[in-house]
Protein backbone atom coordinates (compact mmCIF):
# COMPACT_ATOMS: atom_id res chain seq x y z
CA UNK A 1 0.00 0.00 0.00
CA UNK A 2 1.24 3.48 -0.78
CA UNK A 3 1.92 5.99 1.94
CA UNK A 4 -1.06 8.16 1.04
CA UNK A 5 -3.14 5.65 -0.82
CA UNK A 6 -5.82 5.18 1.84
CA UNK A 7 -7.76 7.64 3.97
CA UNK A 8 -7.93 6.86 7.69
CA UNK A 9 -11.69 7.27 8.10
CA UNK A 10 -12.03 6.17 11.73
CA UNK A 11 -10.11 8.95 13.44
CA UNK A 12 -10.91 12.24 15.22
CA UNK A 13 -9.45 14.35 12.42
CA UNK A 14 -11.30 12.42 9.72
CA UNK A 15 -14.62 13.39 11.33
CA UNK A 16 -13.88 17.10 11.02
CA UNK A 17 -15.18 19.24 8.17
CA UNK A 18 -12.84 19.12 5.12
CA UNK A 19 -13.28 22.81 4.30
CA UNK A 20 -12.37 23.77 7.87
CA UNK A 21 -9.24 21.60 7.72
CA UNK A 22 -8.25 23.02 4.34
CA UNK A 23 -8.75 26.58 5.61
CA UNK A 24 -6.60 25.89 8.69
CA UNK A 25 -3.89 24.35 6.52
CA UNK A 26 -3.89 27.45 4.33
CA UNK A 27 -3.82 29.90 7.26
CA UNK A 28 -0.95 28.15 9.06
CA UNK A 29 1.02 27.82 5.81
CA UNK A 30 0.62 31.52 5.01
CA UNK A 31 1.57 32.61 8.54
CA UNK A 32 4.77 30.55 8.67
CA UNK A 33 5.87 32.00 5.33
CA UNK A 34 6.80 35.13 7.31
CA UNK A 35 8.69 33.24 10.05
CA UNK A 36 12.40 32.89 9.38
CA UNK A 37 13.99 31.75 12.62
CA UNK A 38 14.76 28.02 13.01
CA UNK A 39 13.21 27.41 16.43
CA UNK A 40 9.65 28.70 15.94
CA UNK A 41 8.73 26.54 12.90
CA UNK A 42 10.60 23.65 14.52
CA UNK A 43 8.38 23.83 17.61
CA UNK A 44 5.29 24.17 15.43
CA UNK A 45 6.39 21.13 13.42
CA UNK A 46 6.75 19.05 16.57
CA UNK A 47 3.30 20.07 17.79
CA UNK A 48 1.79 19.46 14.34
CA UNK A 49 3.38 16.01 14.15
CA UNK A 50 1.88 15.06 17.51
CA UNK A 51 -1.50 16.41 16.37
CA UNK A 52 -1.39 14.42 13.12
CA UNK A 53 -0.36 11.22 14.90
CA UNK A 54 -3.19 11.55 17.43
CA UNK A 55 -5.75 12.98 15.02
CA UNK A 56 -5.30 10.53 12.14
CA UNK A 57 -4.23 7.38 14.02
CA UNK A 58 -2.05 6.57 11.04
CA UNK A 59 0.63 3.91 11.27
CA UNK A 60 4.15 5.20 12.02
CA UNK A 61 5.43 3.60 8.81
CA UNK A 62 2.81 5.47 6.78
CA UNK A 63 3.82 8.81 8.29
CA UNK A 64 7.51 8.04 7.86
CA UNK A 65 7.11 7.18 4.17
CA UNK A 66 4.96 10.27 3.60
CA UNK A 67 7.76 12.38 5.08
CA UNK A 68 10.37 11.21 2.57
CA UNK A 69 9.78 13.81 -0.20
CA UNK A 70 9.47 16.65 2.31
CA UNK A 71 12.66 15.62 4.13
CA UNK A 72 14.52 15.40 0.82
CA UNK A 73 13.33 18.87 -0.18
CA UNK A 74 14.14 20.29 3.27
CA UNK A 75 17.69 18.91 3.15
CA UNK A 76 18.14 20.43 -0.31
CA UNK A 77 16.94 23.83 0.89
CA UNK A 78 19.27 23.68 3.89
CA UNK A 79 22.31 22.78 1.79
CA UNK A 80 21.63 25.42 -0.86
CA UNK A 81 21.31 28.19 1.72
CA UNK A 82 24.25 27.02 3.83
CA UNK A 83 26.58 26.94 0.82
CA UNK A 84 25.36 29.97 -1.11
CA UNK A 85 24.27 32.63 1.38
CA UNK A 86 26.92 35.21 2.39
CA UNK A 87 27.83 35.78 6.01
CA UNK A 88 30.16 34.61 8.76
CA UNK A 89 32.10 31.62 7.45
CA UNK A 90 31.88 28.51 9.65
CA UNK A 91 33.62 25.97 7.42
CA UNK A 92 35.46 25.93 4.11
CA UNK A 93 36.71 23.20 1.79
CA UNK A 94 38.11 24.41 -1.50
CA UNK A 95 35.40 26.37 -3.33
CA UNK A 96 32.78 25.33 -0.77
CA UNK A 97 32.00 27.43 2.27
CA UNK A 98 29.30 27.23 4.92
CA UNK A 99 28.08 30.45 6.57
CA UNK A 100 26.28 30.94 9.86
CA UNK A 101 23.52 33.01 8.24
CA UNK A 102 23.06 30.36 5.57
CA UNK A 103 22.70 27.60 8.14
CA UNK A 104 20.18 29.62 10.18
CA UNK A 105 18.03 30.62 7.20
CA UNK A 106 18.33 27.16 5.67
CA UNK A 107 17.28 25.48 8.91
CA UNK A 108 14.29 27.83 9.21
CA UNK A 109 13.20 27.11 5.65
CA UNK A 110 13.71 23.37 6.16
CA UNK A 111 11.62 23.40 9.35
CA UNK A 112 8.93 25.35 7.51
CA UNK A 113 8.94 22.74 4.74
CA UNK A 114 8.49 19.92 7.24
CA UNK A 115 5.71 21.81 9.03
CA UNK A 116 3.68 22.42 5.87
CA UNK A 117 4.45 18.89 4.73
CA UNK A 118 3.16 17.19 7.88
CA UNK A 119 0.01 19.33 7.82
CA UNK A 120 -0.59 18.36 4.18
CA UNK A 121 -0.03 14.69 5.03
CA UNK A 122 -2.51 14.94 7.90
CA UNK A 123 -5.07 16.53 5.59
CA UNK A 124 -4.66 13.86 2.91
CA UNK A 125 -4.78 10.98 5.39
CA UNK A 126 -7.92 12.25 7.11
CA UNK A 127 -9.99 13.62 4.21
CA UNK A 128 -12.22 11.63 1.89
CA UNK A 129 -12.38 12.99 -1.64
CA UNK A 130 -16.17 12.93 -1.92
CA UNK A 131 -16.57 14.62 1.47
CA UNK A 132 -14.08 17.30 0.39
CA UNK A 133 -16.01 17.96 -2.82
CA UNK A 134 -19.34 18.08 -1.00
CA UNK A 135 -17.98 20.36 1.71
CA UNK A 136 -16.44 22.78 -0.78
CA UNK A 137 -19.77 22.91 -2.59
CA UNK A 138 -21.95 23.29 0.52
CA UNK A 139 -19.74 25.24 2.93
CA UNK A 140 -17.33 27.16 0.70
CA UNK A 141 -20.03 27.86 -1.92
CA UNK A 142 -17.75 26.90 -4.79
CA UNK A 143 -19.19 26.08 -8.20
CA UNK A 144 -19.63 22.43 -9.29
CA UNK A 145 -16.90 22.87 -11.91
CA UNK A 146 -14.38 23.76 -9.23
CA UNK A 147 -15.47 21.12 -6.72
CA UNK A 148 -15.57 18.27 -9.22
CA UNK A 149 -12.20 19.35 -10.58
CA UNK A 150 -10.86 19.32 -7.01
CA UNK A 151 -12.24 15.80 -6.53
CA UNK A 152 -10.65 14.59 -9.76
CA UNK A 153 -7.29 16.09 -8.84
CA UNK A 154 -7.50 14.71 -5.30
CA UNK A 155 -8.24 11.19 -6.59
CA UNK A 156 -5.36 11.38 -9.04
CA UNK A 157 -3.02 12.52 -6.27
CA UNK A 158 -4.05 9.58 -4.10
CA UNK A 159 -3.57 7.10 -6.96
CA UNK A 160 -0.16 8.40 -8.09
CA UNK A 161 1.90 6.28 -5.65
CA UNK A 162 0.15 3.13 -6.88
CA UNK A 163 0.64 4.15 -10.52
CA UNK A 164 4.31 4.85 -9.79
CA UNK A 165 4.78 1.38 -8.28
CA UNK A 166 3.02 -0.28 -11.23
CA UNK A 167 5.18 1.56 -13.78
CA UNK A 168 8.34 0.77 -11.83
CA UNK A 169 7.53 -2.94 -11.89
CA UNK A 170 6.69 -2.81 -15.60
CA UNK A 171 9.97 -1.07 -16.46
CA UNK A 172 11.96 -3.39 -14.18
CA UNK A 173 10.80 -6.38 -16.24
CA UNK A 174 12.56 -4.94 -19.31
CA UNK A 175 15.63 -3.69 -17.43
CA UNK A 176 19.02 -5.41 -17.90
CA UNK A 177 20.09 -7.81 -15.17
CA UNK A 178 23.23 -8.01 -13.07
CA UNK A 179 25.14 -11.21 -12.57
CA UNK A 180 23.12 -11.92 -9.42
CA UNK A 181 19.84 -11.60 -11.33
CA UNK A 182 18.80 -8.22 -9.95
CA UNK A 183 17.57 -5.52 -12.32
CA UNK A 184 19.78 -2.52 -13.10
CA UNK A 185 17.63 0.52 -12.23
CA UNK A 186 19.52 3.63 -13.25
CA UNK A 187 18.69 7.17 -14.33
CA UNK A 188 17.20 5.98 -17.62
CA UNK A 189 14.84 3.64 -15.78
CA UNK A 190 13.54 6.37 -13.47
CA UNK A 191 13.23 8.84 -16.36
CA UNK A 192 11.07 6.32 -18.18
CA UNK A 193 8.89 5.85 -15.10
CA UNK A 194 8.45 9.62 -14.70
CA UNK A 195 7.52 10.02 -18.37
CA UNK A 196 5.09 7.11 -18.14
CA UNK A 197 3.45 8.60 -15.05
CA UNK A 198 3.06 11.93 -16.87
CA UNK A 199 1.41 10.26 -19.86
CA UNK A 200 -0.90 8.18 -17.67
CA UNK A 201 -1.93 11.25 -15.67
CA UNK A 202 -2.67 13.30 -18.79
CA UNK A 203 -4.76 10.53 -20.31
CA UNK A 204 -6.62 9.96 -17.06
CA UNK A 205 -7.31 13.70 -16.73
CA UNK A 206 -8.69 13.82 -20.25
CA UNK A 207 -10.99 10.86 -19.59
CA UNK A 208 -12.18 12.45 -16.35
CA UNK A 209 -13.00 15.75 -18.05
CA UNK A 210 -14.97 14.00 -20.77
CA UNK A 211 -16.88 11.93 -18.21
CA UNK A 212 -17.73 14.99 -16.11
CA UNK A 213 -18.92 16.99 -19.12
CA UNK A 214 -21.06 14.08 -20.34
CA UNK A 215 -22.78 14.02 -16.95
CA UNK A 216 -23.80 17.66 -17.15
CA UNK A 217 -21.07 19.22 -15.03
CA UNK A 218 -21.71 22.70 -16.39
CA UNK A 219 -25.47 22.64 -15.96
CA UNK A 220 -27.32 24.22 -13.06
CA UNK A 221 -28.88 23.93 -10.56
CA UNK A 222 -27.14 21.13 -8.65
CA UNK A 223 -28.34 19.45 -5.47
CA UNK A 224 -26.27 17.84 -2.71
CA UNK A 225 -27.10 14.31 -1.67
CA UNK A 226 -25.28 14.20 1.67
CA UNK A 227 -24.29 17.71 2.79
CA UNK A 228 -21.36 18.03 5.19
CA UNK A 229 -22.21 20.29 8.12
CA UNK A 230 -19.99 22.48 10.30
CA UNK A 231 -20.57 21.84 14.01
CA UNK A 232 -19.15 22.92 17.36
CA UNK A 233 -16.31 20.41 17.19
CA UNK A 234 -15.11 22.02 13.97
CA UNK A 235 -15.21 25.40 15.71
CA UNK A 236 -13.23 23.87 18.57
CA UNK A 237 -10.61 22.62 16.11
CA UNK A 238 -10.28 26.12 14.64
CA UNK A 239 -9.96 27.75 18.05
CA UNK A 240 -7.46 25.15 19.24
CA UNK A 241 -5.17 25.32 16.21
CA UNK A 242 -5.18 29.11 16.02
CA UNK A 243 -4.64 29.40 19.77
CA UNK A 244 -1.60 27.10 19.65
CA UNK A 245 -0.21 29.00 16.66
CA UNK A 246 -0.70 32.38 18.36
CA UNK A 247 0.78 31.10 21.65
CA UNK A 248 3.94 29.76 20.00
CA UNK A 249 4.43 32.96 18.02
CA UNK A 250 3.83 35.12 21.10
CA UNK A 251 6.29 33.14 23.25
CA UNK A 252 8.85 33.26 20.46
CA UNK A 253 8.44 37.04 20.24
CA UNK A 254 8.66 37.51 24.02
CA UNK A 255 11.84 35.43 24.18
CA UNK A 256 13.27 37.50 21.28
CA UNK A 257 13.55 34.43 19.06
CA UNK A 258 10.98 35.27 16.40
CA UNK A 259 12.41 36.65 13.16
CA UNK A 260 10.59 37.74 10.02
CA UNK A 261 11.55 38.40 6.39
CA UNK A 262 14.13 40.93 7.57
CA UNK A 263 16.45 37.99 8.32
CA UNK A 264 16.95 37.54 4.58
CA UNK A 265 18.65 40.92 4.23
CA UNK A 266 21.06 40.68 7.15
Amino acid sequence: MSALGRTVTDSPLARRNPTVKLALLTVVSVVVLFVLDPLTPGVLYGLALVGVVVGTRAAPRTLALAHVPFVAFAVGVLLVNALSRPGTVLWTAGPLRVTQEGVEIGTALAARTLLIGVLAVGFLLSTDGVALMTSLRSNARLSPRVTYAALAGYRMLQEMPREWATLQHAHAVRAPLRDDGRAVLGVRHHAGVVFGLLVVSLRKGERMSQALESRGLGRTPHTTWRPVAVDRRDAGLVVGVLAVLALVLALSAVLDILEGPGALTR
